[in-house]
């Protein structure tokens, strides 16, 4: 196995636009004291309902709400709103990736195939 490629991957990974644009956008965030404490707070309450989530708990109706409309409260803010954008088209690029890194293990593992081939 030739990791050098891998550790391209990586650099190529951190010269991308989307991992710059995520990167700048985080700065901006993390430049406005209390854009970053809402972010923070955010993060938190969804890291806790995840982890209860994978511990087998399920949410509570009233914590999914007060986390949505916390969400739609930050979600406003524009500089948090535009962070959001920057990491979802970052988690697009690592979910491209990861398929194509995926791709001849399937049917090898048990994967199931996907359409086309990939």
């Amino acid at each position: 196995m030739n990791y050098d490629k891998v550790y391209d991957l990586a650099r190529d990974i951190k010269e991308s636009d989307e991992f710059r644009a995520y990167a700048a956008q985080k700065a901006k965030v993390d430049a406005d004291p209390n854009a970053k404490r809402m972010l923070e707070d955010f993060r938190k309450q969804q890291l806790g309902m995840e982890m209860r989530q994978m511990q087998g708990e399920a949410p509570s109706q009233a914590d999914v709400e007060q986390l949505r409309r916390l969400y739609e409260t930050i979600n406003m803010h524009t500089e948090i709103r535009e962070l959001f954008a920057s990491e979802q088209r970052l988690i697009q690029m690592v979910q491209d990736i990861q398929r194509i890194i995926a791709e001849p293990f399937q049917g090898l593992l048990g994967f199931p195939e996907t359409e086309g081939g990939t």
